[in-house]
């Protein structure tokens, strides 16, 4: 569907709307619906690249992220937890690739929706996407796989974990676990107890730290050159900007605003991406990226759900 109106006004829309995503009052999910919107109504101007503005603004945005790790907490945090973390990071990237194979789905939208399970959901996708070169369908399928995922966890977590008696602490590791965004974690985690969410918090920041070799793993393995292996500018600046921040603490109130900063223009970014989506290619691509979705996300749930308990 079509809205006949000028390119002039379909501008004034999408900058409307854009800066409406860098306000508290849209959230990641409805920025994409939006986008996506825009996208099938015929109202992205077509001057607009919307390819090359999202992989720089991704790019950023990551950088700016890393203000808000603490790096002495995630050290902790990782020293505790690092079997869980490590083992449900690697086995979900690997049986990711397997099913992926299995479904015969896009190699890049399965690898970007493998990342976003196994570690911090949209956040992943978004450092690993410019690693690999991924196109802006790409990334809007992985990400829509994720956030519909994301949406039904915030809900049936916290009824699950009473249900199992779990305790706080048990809960805010599974939480920070199988989890995808950090949003979701925190959501989730706040509305079981305080101790549950500092725990799901604490853990998932540590998690957070595992884009970076994730992202270099995926661009020696789509990189295509492995004699010269050009490690992406954004990772480099993401560790830069956690190791400034720590040594360099008397700028933590400007470290407070980058981070928060980068949070709403990584909301912008899926905008952005969700303007690159129409229906007609989500039927080309069919329900496959979501099975693998869903198939992961049950994996990696039940997985170290068992591990916790037992």
């Amino acid at each position: 569907m079509n809205l006949n109106i000028s390119n002039s006004a379909k501008m004034a829309i999408f900058i409307g709307l854009g800066l409406l995503c860098l306000t508290p009052y849209i959230s990641s999910p409805i920025a994409l619906i939006l986008g996506f919107i825009l996208a099938n109504l015929g109202l992205i101007p077509s001057q607009i690249n919307l390819g090359d503005i999202t992989k720089k603004l991704l790019a950023y945005s990551i950088i700016g992220l890393g203000f808000g790790i603490h790096l002495d907490v995630a050290i902790n945090a990782t020293k505790q937890g690092l079997p869980l973390i490590v083992g449900s990071i690697f086995s979900t990237l690997i049986l990711g690739y397997i099913i992926t194979r299995a479904l015969k789905l896009d190699t890049k939208t399965g690898h970007l929706i493998s990342a976003g399970t196994s570690i911090c959901g949209g956040s992943a996708i978004a450092a690993v996407a410019p690693a690999i070169n991924a196109k802006n369908d790409q990334i809007a399928i992985a990400l829509a796989s994720i956030f519909v995922l994301n949406s039904i966890a915030l809900f049936l977590f916290p009824t699950l974990g009473h249900l199992l008696n779990m305790s706080q602490h048990d809960f805010g590791v599974w939480c920070a676990i199988a989890i995808h965004d950090t949003s979701s974690v925190v959501g989730a985690s706040s509305a079981y107890g305080s101790e549950a969410l500092v725990t799901a918090t604490t853990i998932k920041l540590a998690r957070a730290l595992w884009i970076v070799p994730v992202a270099l793993i995926s661009a020696i393995a789509f990189g295509g050159n492995k004699k010269k292996i050009t490690i992406p500018f954004f990772i480099v600046f993401y560790c830069l900007a956690i190791v400034f921040a720590h040594f360099v603490p008397q700028g933590e109130p400007i470290y407070h605003g980058i981070f928060e900063f980068a949070k709403r223009t990584l909301v912008l970014c899926l905008f952005f991406i969700g303007g690159g989506i129409t229906i007609a290619k989500m039927k080309a691509t069919g329900p496959k990226p979501m099975i693998l979705a869903i198939i992961l996300w049950v994996f990696i749930a039940t997985a170290s759900l068992f591990y916790i308990l037992h």
